[in-house]
């Protein structure tokens, strides 16, 4: 498996897992700590992490039957920077009520849209 489609598969991975964490920490740990309405912010926060961790496995898996192609490697570098940028400003919002946190937010939105376009459009041209 070429490098890059590993290291995909890991970070995949381990966003996975630090979403299942994430949220679970938010059930258990920040229910009666945070507002109704920050817990619901942490809580969308940790389910794109956990959408978009699942799609840089499907990037992994593109990288692996098509090395050659760059577009599959964009893709997976978008939705680490989405969510980086969208879970994470919303994790900050949850945590510090600071609402200029949420001016982040749709920098993320927008880079997991492009990397899933960036997927379709790779995908056709393959």
């Amino acid at each position: 498996m070429p490098s890059m489609s590993r290291l995909f598969l890991g970070l995949g991975g381990l966003s996975a897992m630090l979403s299942v964490l994430i949220g679970a920490f938010g059930a258990h740990a920040l229910r009666g700590r945070l507002t109704p309405d920050l817990l619901a912010v942490y809580h969308t926060g940790a389910q794109y992490q956990f959408y978009h961790a699942l799609g840089l496995l499907i990037v992994a898996l593109f990288i692996a039957h098509f090395p050659e192609c760059r577009g599959f490697v964009c893709a997976g570098w978008l939705m680490v920077a989405g969510t980086v940028l969208f879970s994470g400003s919303l994790y900050a919002l949850s945590f510090t009520g600071i609402r200029l946190f949420g001016a982040i937010t749709p920098i993320g939105g927008v880079a997991f849209i492009v990397a899933w376009a960036f997927l379709v459009v790779v995908a056709l041209r393959t």
